[in-house]
């Protein structure tokens, strides 16, 4: 379930005339019977609105006087969002003969024409107050306080992010509520001004409007709202953006060392800026340093389920789990206690809207009878990272929507896969021809496989540091010394490997991948430094230098750049 709670105005749009029918309110209690949550937001005062809607306890939070109070109906309690009135503007208003005014906790509230002597006793006392219009109605209230502010308030008591939420409304001062949540929809009597703001018009009006939009939400809950504010770029096609969206179970492949940390950087960059909440599974310690998110763990320290779910508490809070203080074979064992966590969780949220799983074939792999499969039913909202598309568990393989396959085994990614699930490889396959191009492919019947270029990420990604200083490179990835005429095939592995060789070989191969440009090529071919790889290209240009000296160097650059211990050689 992804649309958690409904928000709904209430004159014009739940309510005719003040009253609700019985028709809506059996709509709003099968509503909540699905697990949902109600929200009433509403510009009248909380002694009015008790007066004409008895059934006020059917709705989990009530924010009143248009966003400046907020109500609980399970407790009773009243939270002031903002100031009271000040007392010389309420008497301002009835000098200049505004009789018929209410003043309640935050708002004063009048009619029209009497806006012209409202908006004159403000300037006059110089106030921060403003008018909100609602159909003929006139409010004033504190500057910046609308029902979008109260809403925001009544959903961090819930614990609900507003991109769960759908908005339902009819007038002027609906038009925050409805940007700001997740899907915004107007009455069919809505004012046509509303309706341009609005992701879509129902066709009934009032109460009937509202049956209307709970029963789309109920039969098809994301599915009868997918507005921009959902989508997640992946890169760009020939016909513009390639997205995914909250449904989407999306599967990263391709060899070592190729961009898939990247653009898993792009793409949680991209989740930061529409606000959506995700989790990191940090299997090797290699996000730990991921800009405005919180880590949990480190390679000395392991992480606790209770710690991760305490952070995602708050919908605005990201969490990288590093599960690098754990031994490799406990970190699948962990990742399974923490995953009834975050099911239960979403369960109750909605929230975190995307776990983002990385080397996730270790941790999700191809189960042996009598193991538990670790992933529960109706996966989505997930990214899985791998080099390994034909090792995971049938499961999480049948979940997979689309997939994305990076480097120069792109194509055999994507056919791995495809062998895996018993699938005939999608059309127009083939290998990608640039380094930034990947291959994309959304799993349907009959879909093609894309070629597009891939997000970047905008911050400096240091997170590969480890991995590429004492990890295990893939073969595509590694440095080999050969030597002229290919006389030796030394393989390094990573750079505390590739320090050891050059250190030991001779002189006459040094120099001939030195001369060659192959130190920087690699550096900015294979490990993706390309900054580095400039450094490392003045040092192969600097012929002044011996080739005792240039080894030296090289060295300093790379233990500096990458953080390596220092060597007793030097």
């Amino acid at each position: 379930m992804y649309f958690m709670a409904l928000a709904t105005d209430y004159d014009g749009t739940l309510a005719e005339d003040g009253m609700v029918r019985p028709e809506t309110l059996e709509a709003l209690k099968r509503l909540k019977e699905t697990g949902r949550k109600l929200l009433l937001v509403t510009g009248r005062e909380l002694p009015d609105l008790k007066r004409v809607f008895p059934e006020i306890d059917l709705f989990d939070k009530v924010v009143v006087e248009n966003g400046a109070l907020l109500y609980s109906p399970d407790t009773g309690e009243e939270t002031p969002i903002a100031p009271a009135p000040p007392p010389e503007f309420v008497e301002r208003l009835r000098q200049k003969g505004v009789d018929d005014i209410s003043v309640g906790r935050s708002i004063v509230a009048t009619w029209e024409p009497y806006q012209t002597a409202a908006l004159e006793a403000i300037n006059e006392l110089g106030l921060e107050l403003e008018i909100i219009f609602n159909k003929g109605a006139v409010m004033i209230l504190p500057t910046g306080v609308n029902k979008a502010t109260g809403l925001k308030a009544a959903l961090k008591e819930m614990q609900l992010s507003f991109l769960n939420v759908v908005a339902v409304g009819d007038a002027e001062n609906d038009h925050a509520l409805l940007r700001m949540c997740g899907c915004g929809a107007a009455v069919a009597n809505a004012l046509p001004a509303l309706k341009d703001t609005a992701d879509f018009a129902l066709e009934g009006a009032r109460g009937e409007g509202v049956e209307e939009l709970i029963a789309a939400m109920v039969e098809r809950d994301y599915a009868f709202c997918t507005n921009q504010r959902h989508q997640v770029p992946v890169g760009e096609g020939e016909n513009g953006s390639v997205e995914i969206g909250p449904p989407d179970v999306l599967l990263i492949a391709g060899s070592s060392s190729v961009g898939k940390s990247a653009l898993a950087t792009a793409l949680s960059e991209r989740l930061r800026e529409r606000r959506f909440q995700f989790c990191v599974f940090d299997r090797a310690g290699d996000y730990e340093d991921l800009e405005g998110v919180v880590t949990v763990g480190n390679g000395s320290t392991t992480p606790t389920d209770s710690q991760v779910l305490e952070i995602l508490a708050n919908p605005d809070d990201n969490v990288v789990v590093s599960a690098l203080g754990f031994e490799p074979k406990e970190r699948p064992s962990f990742f399974a206690k923490l995953l009834p966590g975050l099911s239960a969780l979403r369960a109750r949220t909605g929230r975190p809207h995307w776990l983002i799983i990385d080397e996730a074939h270790h941790l999700v792999p191809a189960v042996r009878d009598g193991e538990p499969e670790p992933l529960s039913e109706g996966i989505s909202g997930m990214i899985m990272i791998t080099d390994h598309p034909d090792a995971f568990s049938p499961k999480a393989l049948a979940a997979v929507t689309a997939v994305v396959a990076l480097g120069s085994e792109a194509r055999q990614a994507i056919e791995s896969f495809c062998g895996a699930v018993g699938e005939a490889p999608p059309a127009g396959l083939d290998q990608v021809r640039e380094d930034d191009e990947l291959l994309f492919w959304r799993r349907a019947t009959g879909t093609f496989v894309q070629r597009i270029r891939a997000e970047k990420p905008k911050q400096v990604l240091r997170r590969q540091t480890r991995k590429h200083a004492e990890g295990h490179l893939g073969e595509e990835a590694s440095f080999y010394f050969r030597g002229p005429e290919n006389r030796m095939n030394l393989r390094a592995h990573n750079l505390t490997i590739f320090l050891q060789i050059a250190e030991g070989i001779d002189e006459e191969t040094w120099e001939h991948h030195l001369r060659a440009g192959d130190y920087s090529k690699w550096f900015g071919d294979r490990i993706g430094d390309q900054d580095f790889a400039q450094e490392v290209a003045g040092i192969e240009e600097d012929r002044s230098l011996s080739p005792a000296a240039s080894r030296k160097r090289l060295a300093e650059a790379v233990r500096r750049r990458y953080t390596l211990p220092a060597s007793g050689k030097d």
